[in-house]
């Protein structure tokens, strides 16, 4: 069983940043993928950054570039640096770790989610 809790969202005005941190616990080790993903009421869940086991790191178009996925394998932290931050970031963020299902990042554990407020 994993257990995923995360922290760090907030409200932050355009162009600022914020650090979202993904604490993990249980049989972490073993899943193939860590991601996160965000969902606004009324629109798809969006998947934000994926962070394969070998390092190889995937990102949504819409935050190439701004946004960064890391781990702390020591700690067993999932991160994402959000910078450059626009009001369309504004959404629950929550991070998953999976398998990989033909080439992507298919969840199995969810957190609860972090708000992220951005105006």
């Amino acid at each position: 069983h994993v257990q995923l809790v995360e922290s760090g969202g907030g409200s932050v005005q355009a162009g600022g940043s914020l650090r979202l941190s993904c604490v993990g616990s249980g049989r972490t080790y073993i899943m193939q993928c860590l991601g996160w993903f965000r969902r606004t009421p009324g629109k798809e869940r969006e998947d934000v950054a994926h962070l394969d086991k070998d390092g190889t790191t995937r990102y949504a178009e819409s935050v190439k570039g701004r946004f960064t996925i890391s781990k702390d394998d020591a700690k067993d932290v999932l991160y994402l640096q959000m910078d450059n931050l626009k009001p369309e970031d504004t959404a629950m963020y929550t991070c998953a770790a999976g398998w990989k299902v033909d080439g992507t990042c298919s969840p199995s554990f969810w957190g609860q989610g972090t708000q992220v407020t951005v105006s």
